[in-house]
């Protein structure tokens, strides 16, 4: 039997529904005005626990075994801590003191690890959990670095610099040295011996100018554009992640935007911007529905099996549930004033 004629609310509920028997699941909310970061049950849209997060919480990232949370503590570089919740007990660990890298915002969860931005430090930051210690720190000279991607193998960064209009790309290549002389051995003329040259391995970044503004970008899942929001322009870059130049730049009004995030299936891409959440065609490029949801978006978040997106209305004091099927807003989630950062949280059963 076909369930074509099902009401959408019933056909997003089934689908919530087989995705929490599989997994034990939640979203994750930063509340800026409250302080705290709120569990929420996605199939219910209730809050299930409330967990004070550290001074002007901005963005939360989950661990890969959604046992553990991650709060970066902004505050426009007034504050260098991120704040650890342990989601399996919903209970705050305290804080990581970051020394001088500064404002941090920006967070991704790749091999056991978090990754950071640092906008005073004008850097990319890494912090091990194993070890209790930030073991690299990658400085990109751009101003008001602020969004990051990490590809899961950790080889790959992607990170927009709000004030400098750039986008920075680092990756880990593979660089070769000429082989020094033994230990204790005189260098002679300064010359290397004859040998093969010593591989190593070194980060290099290059700098791909985009909008004013660029702040809000995401990645295609196919990983081949990253797309960019740029907030002053209304603009959206198109980078060609290959030849890391920007191949399109789409007038699509617009200003004010905050975050920028595809689907999963990557056929649409949601863009907050100010009081509605744009909705272009990634093929086409075309705007196909301009979505009110408030007074101010901010975070964007999709539900990994692309039936809904979350947008945070921080003048609203509202999430705003976007069902993506009817591209409707159905409902809000009342998670603490001002919500900002999302995320979200699965752990197998």
């Amino acid at each position: 039997m076909r369930n074509a004629f099902l009401p959408a609310g019933l056909l997003l509920a089934l689908g919530v529904s087989n995705l929490h028997a599989q997994t034990q699941s939640s979203l994750l909310v930063l509340s800026k005005h409250d302080h705290t970061l709120s569990v929420v049950d996605p199939s219910t849209l209730q809050v299930t626990a409330k967990v004070p997060a550290g001074n002007d919480p901005h963005e939360v990232i989950a661990s890969t075994d959604g046992t553990m949370a991650y709060v970066s503590n902004y505050g426009f570089g007034a504050y260098n801590t991120l704040t650890v919740v342990d989601l399996t007990t919903a209970k705050s660990l305290g804080t990581i003191d970051l020394g001088a890298l500064r404002g941090p915002h920006g967070l991704a969860f790749a091999d056991g690890k978090v990754w950071f931005t640092s906008e005073v430090a004008k850097s990319v930051g890494r912090y091990d959990p194993a070890t209790h210690t930030v073991d690299l720190i990658l400085g990109t000279g751009q101003n008001r670095i602020h969004m990051i991607n990490v590809s899961a193998d950790t080889q790959h960064i992607v990170a927009t610099n709000v004030n400098s209009g750039t986008v920075s790309l680092i990756d880990k290549e593979a660089v070769h040295t000429p082989m020094g002389p033994p230990p204790g051995a005189p260098n002679g003329s300064g010359a290397p011996p004859p040998g093969p040259p010593m591989p190593r391995t070194d980060w290099n970044e290059t700098v791909v100018p985009v909008g004013h503004g660029s702040e809000g970008f995401d990645i295609s899942p196919d990983r081949k554009e990253i797309w960019v929001a740029n907030a002053q322009d209304g603009t959206v870059s198109i980078i060609d992640y290959a030849s890391k130049k920007v191949v399109q730049t789409l007038t699509a009004n617009v200003s004010r935007a905050n975050r920028l995030k595809f689907t999963p299936d990557g056929k649409r891409v949601l863009i907050s911007a100010g009081p509605d959440l744009v909705i272009l065609d990634a093929a086409t490029r075309a705007e196909i529905k301009r979505l009110p949801i408030g007074h101010g978006g901010g975070g964007v978040l999709v539900q990994p099996d692309g039936a809904r997106a979350f947008v945070s209305c921080s003048p609203d004091n509202y999430v705003a549930v976007i069902d993506l099927h009817t591209l409707e807003v159905v409902g809000h989630l009342q998670a603490g004033g001002e919500p900002d950062g999302l995320a979200w949280a699965i752990r197998s059963r």
